[in-house]
């Protein structure tokens, strides 16, 4: 491989358009190119990430025969090398691509399931799925500890707060992804956020966050997941863009950071693997340095991987000129190339990258892989109050269904007038105006009971729908509550019953119907505390 050929490996961006030779205009306002299999082979990519917003997710056949045009591209040109596709398909509130692919409630409701075998068939699932279309990388999952309530960007993302559940489940997640099946079946897992993103109070796309854990509280809170992840041979490891002050004084964000990717990740955790960047387009990555700068910096701590720089041309350029001036060394190069390859080869990418677009639309969604989301979906629900709310009885005639998103007020909605009752629902927003909770609580009026599905309700700015359960209550409607999103919102309002299901996934909303119904019992315990005077403790949960 020319030089150029190697640094092309290290790098992994996006394209727009639906096949790979669509024409699309902002790749020729990004790249100067017109189609995504252009922009493989002028830069000799090693990787491309999918997004909906990009215009690459639409059906399975579709990414399915996307892939292969990448993978052609890649293959035709250069040193012949196939692709990493990848993609953020972390289920519940990180979900790339919907349905027919099989859809999870994420990591919080896995944690509150608690079930490692539970946790491996999800990922195991995915995994499937997703290498039917041709994707080969999932950036998942993230093995980050959170312990901050207030986490504005982890929060459900994580499985606990408990490390010990978080190893465990992450651990069972990589095997899931890597060691399920054949090579061909199964995709490489990327652990993050590297290290360690679970106790912040600001988001990394936003801001440069601090987490002020000593070496000692790194080492007993933060480590343990990637420990497991190591020892269960995560193929790649993602960093996170923040500061971790105990391990790194120098003030360079962890990305960039020999003393975090070198010496903790690979010297003290033994880790050989590929790391890769979070994108690099993120304001956390990007406060100190010019864009040719950072991928330079993130190779010289110990990255392999560079993921979605904001000037692809700057950032290849800054690498090769790294190189030809000896700052650099090509052998460095070579490693972190041998790395990729070792990926590719492990997952059978080198061997034979292309799929079956007729066998995607056949495996992606199949029957028993929904049947088998419900059952783990279903062992996470976690009833916290219930004052003989619940179940449900059949002389419940007539409910109302309050929630932030509309698509998760009608479905739960439709879903309880399956099961007999008149149903209304009504969509508030995350912050109801007193307008909207009058109305509400009128319509509530005379009937038998409402449920207030809340979201992130204890962030500032959305204590309406708080407002909302008080003026039912104080109207004398009963009321159900269930949290959709964080379980936090459960200890900031009374209700008749509170209940969490950590998503508002459909497969999550049907498992909080049947609770509600009786049909199934509430057997999640919570997997974080909830704080305050009206919180629960962790491993709470209540039975019929």
């Amino acid at each position: 491989m020319s030089l150029e050929e190697k640094v092309g490996q290290l790098f992994v961006t996006y394209a727009y358009g639906s096949t790979a030779d669509t024409a699309h205009p902002d790749n020729q306002a990004e790249f100067g190119v017109d189609t995504p299999a252009e922009l493989v082979q002028k830069y000799h990519l090693g990787g491309i990430i999918h997004f909906s917003w990009t215009d690459s997710l639409h059906d399975p056949r579709q990414v399915a025969e996307l892939s292969n045009g990448l993978q052609d591209a890649a293959t035709g040109a250069g040193a012949g090398v196939p692709l990493t596709i990848s993609i953020d398909q972390e289920q519940g509130r990180i979900t790339r691509m919907g349905k027919p692919l099989t859809q999870f409630p994420g990591n919080m409701a896995l944690g509150a399931n608690g079930s490692p075998a539970d946790a491996g068939d999800a990922a195991a699932i995915t995994a499937r799925e997703l290498r039917a279309m041709g994707l080969n990388q999932n950036y998942a999952p993230s093995g980050d500890v959170n312990v901050n309530a207030a986490n504005p960007v982890i929060g459900v993302r994580s499985f606990s707060s408990d490390p010990s559940l978080v190893a465990r489940l992450t651990a069972a997640q990589v095997r899931g992804y890597e060691d399920s099946g054949p090579a061909g079946e199964t995709v490489s897992s990327s652990v993050k956020h590297f290290p360690g993103h679970g106790d912040t109070a600001e988001d990394s796309h936003t801001a440069l966050p601090i987490v002020g854990h000593d070496p000692q509280q790194w080492e007993r809170v933060d480590a343990p997941p990637f420990r497991e992840a190591v020892a269960a041979g995560a193929d790649s490891v993602m960093s996170a863009h923040l500061l971790f002050p105990a391990l790194d004084r120098s003030g360079e964000p962890a990305t960039l950071s020999p003393p975090v990717l070198t010496g903790k990740l690979r010297e003290e955790l033994g880790y050989d693997g590929v790391v890769v960047t979070d994108s690099l387009k993120m304001d956390g990555v990007r406060a100190a340095h010019p864009d040719s700068e950072i991928p330079v910096l993130a190779l010289e701590a110990g990255a392999d991987q560079m993921l979605m720089p904001l000037d692809l041309d700057a950032a290849i350029g800054g690498v090769l000129d790294a190189v030809r001036s000896g700052r650099l060394t090509e052998q460095r190069i070579d490693r972190s190339v041998q790395r990729i390859l070792e990926m590719k080869a492990g997952r059978g990418v080198l061997d034979d990258p292309r799929v079956d677009p007729a066998a995607a639309e056949s495996l992606v969604g199949a029957p028993d892989h929904v049947r088998r989301a419900q059952e783990i979906t279903d062992r996470s629900t976690t009833l916290l109050r219930n004052d003989g709310a619940l179940p449900l009885g059949r002389d419940t005639r007539r409910v109302l269904v309050a929630g932030a998103d509309e698509d998760a007020a009608s479905g739960t909605a439709e879903r309880i007038r399956a099961r007999g009752p008149e149903t209304e629902a009504i969509t508030t927003g995350e912050a109801p105006e007193p307008g909207q909770i009058r109305d509400a609580v009128d319509r509530a009026r005379g009937g038998d009971l409402a449920v207030v599905l809340t979201d992130s309700a204890w962030e500032d700015g959305n204590a309406g729908q708080l407002e909302l359960i008080r003026a039912l209550r104080e109207a004398g409607v009963p009321v159900v509550a269930a949290a959709v999103g964080d379980p936090y919102d459960a200890g900031r309002a009374e209700a008749s019953a509170w209940l969490a299901t950590y998503s508002d996934q459909p497969v999550a909303l049907e498992a909080l119907t049947r609770v509600l119904f009786g049909e199934t019992e509430p057997a999640g315990a919570l997997p974080v505390a909830i704080p305050g005077p009206g919180g629960f403790p962790f491993g709470h949960g209540l039975g019929w």
